[in-house]
Parts: C-alpha cells; sequence; structure tokens
C-alpha cells in the first residue's frame, strides 16, 4: 500500500491506493492543463456561481459542468471533487483494487476493505469526536464537505460542515457547496433546517448528507454507520484501516 502527497498548484491530493502508476502525477497534470486552456478561452467558467452550458469540451470541463447543473451552481464549486473522481477513475483502470483520492477534503474512494473518515466541522464539539464507518461494498462513493466557518472556499452560509455521500465526488462537491449556501438564517437551527429543505430538492442526486451549524445537526437520505472517534482530525481525514 502507497500512500502519497501530490501537489500541483492549488490541487493538493492525498492518495492512498494499492497500485503507483509511474505517471498518475502526469495524468492529473494533463486532467488541469485541459482546464485551464479552457478557461483561457471562456473565462466566464472560471468565475460564474451559475451553471454554464459547454459544447466540445474536455472531459473535466463535461464532469464539473453537470455537476454544476445538478446542484445549481458555478462548474468552479466541483473542481476539487471532479479532479478526485478522475483520479479515481484512472486507478481503477489501472487494476487498482484499493483507493482513496483526498484533495482538499474531496474524496473519492474505492476500497476492499472498511474505513474510517473523521468528521471535522470547525468549533463544533462533533469535530473529532465522529466519524463515518465506510463500508467497502458500498464504493465507489464521493464524500465531499463545504464548510462557512473552515478553509478558503467561497460559502454564503454559516454551517460548520456539510458533507455529501454521493455516487461521484464531482456531483457531491457542488452539492455540499449548493447545500452549505443555504446555512442562513437566525439561529443555528434555522441554518441546519433551510440546509435540510435545500437537500430534500435534490436528495435524487445522492445518498446521503449530514448538516452541522454549531451544536445542531440534521441528516437526509442514508448516511454511513457513525462512530465514536478520539482523533485529531482535519477535513476529509480517513484512518483505521479494517
Amino acid at each position: 500500500m502507497i500512500k502519497r502527497r501530490i501537489l500541483i498548484e492549488e490541487t493538493n491530493i492525498l492518495l492512498t491506493s494499492d497500485i503507483e502508476p509511474s505517471y498518475v502525477v502526469g495524468f492529473i497534470t494533463h486532467q488541469r492543463e485541459e482546464l485551464k486552456r479552457f478557461i483561457r478561452m471562456n473565462k466566464e467558467f472560471q468565475t460564474s456561481l451559475e451553471p454554464l452550458k459547454v459544447v466540445s469540451s474536455p472531459e473535466i470541463v463535461k464532469m464539473m459542468s453537470i455537476a454544476a447543473q445538478v446542484a445549481d451552481v458555478g462548474p468552479m464549486a466541483a473542481v476539487a471533487g471532479t479532479i478526485s473522481q478522475l483520479t479515481l477513475n484512472f486507478l481503477l483502470k489501472q487494476g487498482a483494487k484499493y483507493v482513496i483520492v483526498e484533495n482538499g477534503g474531496d474524496i473519492a474512494l474505492k476500497t476492499n476493505k472498511d474505513v474510517i473518515m473523521g468528521l471535522y466541522a470547525g468549533e463544533s464539539s462533533f469535530s473529532g469526536k465522529i466519524g463515518f464507518k465506510i463500508k467497502h461494498g458500498k464504493t465507489p462513493m464521493g464524500i465531499c464537505t463545504s464548510s462557512g466557518t473552515v478553509g478558503h472556499s467561497i460559502s454564503f452560509g454559516k454551517a460548520d460542515s456539510v458533507t455529501v455521500f454521493s455516487e461521484s465526488s464531482s456531483v457531491a462537491d457542488a452539492l455540499a457547496t449548493s447545500i452549505a449556501n443555504h446555512a442562513t438564517g437566525d439561529s443555528e437551527v434555522d441554518m441546519v433546517e433551510n440546509c435540510l429543505a435545500k437537500a430534500e430538492e435534490v436528495k435524487e442526486h445522492f445518498r446521503g448528507v449530514l448538516i452541522v451549524v454549531g451544536e445542531s445537526a440534521g441528516t437526509v437520505g442514508k448516511i454511513p454507520d457513525l462512530v465514536e472517534t478520539d482523533k485529531k482530525v482535519v477535513l476529509g481525514d480517513l484512518y483505521d484501516l479494517y
């Protein structure tokens, strides 16, 4: 099993896999270059906060555009999750049986063992005390988190964490952003309820969602089993391989 950090400009991947093709870095670099080339010719793709229709575009752009349309957000909301998903797909085609691609907290995985993913939710007491047991039979899976209180990503809400479990990390990334944008209101309960209402509107596109605002939380759909932990985790941490 290999565990490797891959840093390419804004891309910050922690790759865990049972294989490591020598050209995986080249693959990720190529995907980034395809996206950058498209943006140079279509500058609104980088700045739009709404979905954009694209034609005759690279695979990474198509995936980001589809995710943006599903979640009703700008396509760049799906960039990290899309790179994770493309990298997972690439390694699976090379014969990998165990892959976890974590890109700035946005995860795409397919494993033959169960794993625990820690929850980091800012200053909430839930941080580091609960985690999700990801059963290998339920993978491949995308797990993405958006926060209005942690990190540098744009969010119009104040959720400590909105974690989306979906078939695709590209879609999960966009949905997490969209749902987290609705964490507005006069109280933590109001913010959670507003996020839940948005999640209900798009629930056909994910397996489950966990929303945390301060000491309030709520779920839609079916999330993985929760387990108690005593780990000091960061966004997207996975540990305790079974």
